[in-house]
């Protein structure tokens, strides 16, 4: 008998079901049996299914003499179900990776409940995944397993059958089973729901909701929609069969009702003609189960009033009302949005007539998202050596607790934003400012970049349409033609952005700015910063931070952060930092030893946090290199993203550690140690001689004294020799212990 039994109905979706069935097959939890249920599909679902059968023992095959619809499909799967709980998945739907382990973990820990209801995301043809917005009520806290009476919230969850596991003794006591037609799974959920005696919870997306641009069938338009009344009507049958369930008559009413309108107002399901008698349905049905008990908002209560009356032509027209409101608060908003701009725009040419300000200093960083980079460590220079100074950073409010309180902080589009712009005379950022920026006379825009260029930028990606996308290169080159000085971590970047940027800049070779933390961070620093992050005494901790990929979305996961674990050993955790333009996160772990620091503000505290650097082709390698530490690198697709982006050299012919070119050859490099060891660290020494010439802990000291109080080059800080220098120690375990780089 396996743990699980997994039921996929098949109709119409051969392009969808075998990433389907792989993604049951593919789990870390293997026992169970995938029942493919072929309801007569027209397509080649039959064929895929009985290919996965003959290469995997786990699936069951079962082919229906007809078309029988989506319910009965899932009975013919329920009939031949042997596993201690049941899962249903649609067949264009798919599991997480993961998800079946977490799923048997929360069952164990809970007692084995009737049901376990669990998240799941939608995922749109764009590739976007967005989470419920009930996903609350699947929260973990409190006492597990509960009836429903603890959690009534949990009928606003997505009344679908595929986000949950049914204990198979619970369905077959209570002889549950779907009824034909749309709108299946609604006689199914709620009866489940307030049936079972015990219910859990898992706060984790298990499966992975495909919304199809065409295809699916509640976006069909049929008559079929009318299905929905006779749902109903055997939900209210099962309550009137059971007197104990009547406390839960008012909560379905309202649920009911707000169904009915919402396929009422739904574009394309009726037919055309067929509206006036589905509201005529819909207030016969709301007559007849009508319950009092549920008080909703006033724009519910109108609705449900409507309805009640029957008059689907004053439905409309109040809908049509309010949406028509809604048009025109957009439009009052889009101009009253018009003539702000214009006004501020106003604003910015007046104060550009007014005389700059000498000690006066604006920074931003990464599209305004913070207080981050090479400019927050000028900006925190400058606050040191250059006090006459005054300084403010340009960001959003949510990011304005990560300036220091002694900066201004400045609201981007705002009059003081303006402002600052027109009159300051130091402008410092790591990408360009707004568009509309006129530099003026006298102003010194400073440009940090953000790391060492290995990936093409600038012109170079005329040639690279997948990673330029619309980029404006005209627009490009009129903001470059503003830069006064270029701040270079070493020769290789020089080259590249001298070539890629051509314009009349100066080119200072002082190293990057955000490189000096470490340098200058203690033992006690690091261990501050990882007492924050959470990661145990003792433990070695792993940055995994890779790149993102212009040309292919959504982001590929090319490693199995849980696998890895267990090849690194129990005292290893990770820290998983995507890509800030990554798009979505990594995929949901319940492991406590992977720590998610995606929206951590500072991937330079990140680094000296932990004790090697996993990535692919991040241009964070060239800084980790600076720590002296561990660095590997892992280049599964590098031939695609080489063709794809362009890049300036091969990583895997000079790499800064370890390469491997497979998860299986990755999972081999820490196993055996390698990652750590001798011919690793020569590699990094070669790749920090290249790279890291300059960054000794003053590169943004040499920014200031140049540029903001003038000094000459002879005068500047003197570059510390490579032995010489002192970076910030690694904290880790017994397991972390480093080889030394050779001098």
């Amino acid at each position: 008998m396996p743990r699980f039994s997994v039921i996929v109905p098949a109709y119409k979706v051969q392009a969808y079901l075998h990433e389907c069935l792989e993604s049951v097959l593919s789990q870390s939890f293997e026992d169970l049996e995938l029942i493919a249920v072929d309801d007569c599909s027209p397509d080649g679902c039959g064929a895929v299914i009985d290919e996965f059968a003959a290469r995997d023992r786990r699936v069951v095959a079962v082919h229906l003499p007809g078309n029988a619809g989506l319910g009965p499909a899932r009975n013919a799967g329920l009939a031949r179900a042997t596993g201690d709980y049941v899962l249903f998945l649609d067949g264009d739907d798919t599991f997480v990776p993961g998800a079946l382990q977490a799923v048997a973990d929360r069952l164990k820990e809970t007692g084995s409940p009737d049901l376990l209801v669990y998240d799941y995301a939608r995922v749109y043809w764009s590739g976007e995944a967005v989470r419920h917005e009930f996903r609350a009520h699947l929260s973990e806290a409190g006492p597990a397993p509960f009836p429903l009476t603890d959690r009534p919230g949990l009928l606003k969850v997505l009344m679908v059958v595929w986000n949950k596991a049914y204990k198979r003794e619970f369905l077959e006591r209570e002889g549950f089973a779907f009824p034909p037609g749309f709108y299946e799974d609604t006689p199914w959920t709620y009866p489940a729901l307030m049936a079972a005696e015990s219910i859990a919870t898992l706060d984790r997306v298990c499966v992975h909701y495909r919304q199809r641009r065409t295809g699916s069938i509640l976006r069909t338009t049929s008559h079929r929609h009318f299905d929905l009344f006779e749902q109903y009507e055997r939900v209210f049958a099962f309550i009137d069969a059971r007197p104990e369930l009547a406390r839960w008559r008012a909560v379905l009413f309202r649920r009911m009702a707000d169904h009915f309108t919402s396929v009422f107002s739904a574009r394309g399901r009726l037919p055309r003609g067929t509206r006036a008698d589905f509201f005529r349905r819909a207030r016969r049905h709301y007559r007849r189960f009508r319950t009092p008990g549920a008080t909703p908002k006033f724009t519910t209560r109108l609705r449900h009033a409507l309805v009640r009356l029957g008059s689907h032509r004053a439905y409309r027209a109040i809908m049509a009302a309010r949406a028509l409101k809604k048009r025109a608060g957009q439009g009052v908003s889009t101009a009253a949005r018009a003539v702000r701009g214009a006004l501020l725009q106003l604003h910015y040419r007046v104060q550009r007539c007014l005389p700059l300000r000498e000690d006066r200093a604006v920074f931003a960083a990464y599209w305004n998202r913070g207080y981050a980079c090479s400019p927050a460590a000028v900006e925190e220079r400058v606050r040191e050596l250059a006090p006459h100074v005054r300084t403010a950073w340009v960001c959003g409010p949510e990011h304005f607790h990560t300036v220091p309180p002694a900066t201004r902080r400045v609201r981007p589009g705002s009059a003081a934003y303006w402002t600052a712009l027109a009159r300051s005379k130091y402008l410092v950022n790591n990408v360009n400012f707004d568009r509309r920026l006129v530099k003026r006379r006298g102003q010194l825009l400073i440009q940090t970049h953000h790391g060492t260029p290995l990936k093409h930028m600038g012109l170079d990606l005329q040639y690279r349409p997948a990673a330029a996308r619309d980029m404006d290169f005209a627009r490009l080159l009129r903001a470059i033609d503003q830069w006064d000085a270029v701040v270079s971590a070493n020769r290789h970047s020089s080259l590249v952005w001298e070539r890629v940027y051509p314009a009349a800049y100066r080119t200072l070779e002082f190293g990057s700015p955000r490189n000096d933390v470490f340098q200058r961070a203690t033992a006690a620093d690091v261990a501050r910063l990882r007492e924050t992050l959470g990661i145990p005494e003792g433990h070695t901790a792993i940055l995994y931070a890779p790149t993102h990929r212009d040309y292919v979305r959504p982001q590929p996961h090319l490693v199995d952060l849980e696998r890895l674990l267990r090849a690194l050993g129990p005292r290893f955790v990770i820290l998983a930092r995507p890509h800030p333009t990554h798009g979505s996160p990594f995929p949901v772990t319940d492991s406590p030893r992977v720590i998610d620091v995606s929206d951590h503000p500072s991937v330079e505290r990140l680094c000296l946090a932990s004790d090697a650097l996993l990535t692919d082709y991040s241009s964070l390698m060239f800084d980790y290199a600076v720590l002296d530490r561990p660095i590997v690198v892992h280049a599964e697709d590098w031939a695609a993203y080489d063709a794809a982006r362009g890049t300036y050299f091969d990583v895997r012919a000079f790499p800064p550690g370890a390469v491997a070119r497979t998860e299986d050859e990755l999972i081999d490099i820490f196993a055996t140690g390698h990652w750590r060891g001798s011919r690793s660290a020569q590699l990094r020494a070669a790749f920090r001689a290249r790279f890291c010439p300059y960054d000794d802990g003053y590169a943004a000291e040499r920014v200031v004294r140049h540029l903001f109080l003038g000094e000459d080059l002879a005068a500047l800080p003197p570059v510390v020799p490579m032995e010489d220098r002192r970076p910030a120690p690694s904290l880790g375990g017994p397991g972390a212990a480093l080889f030394p780089a050779p001098r």
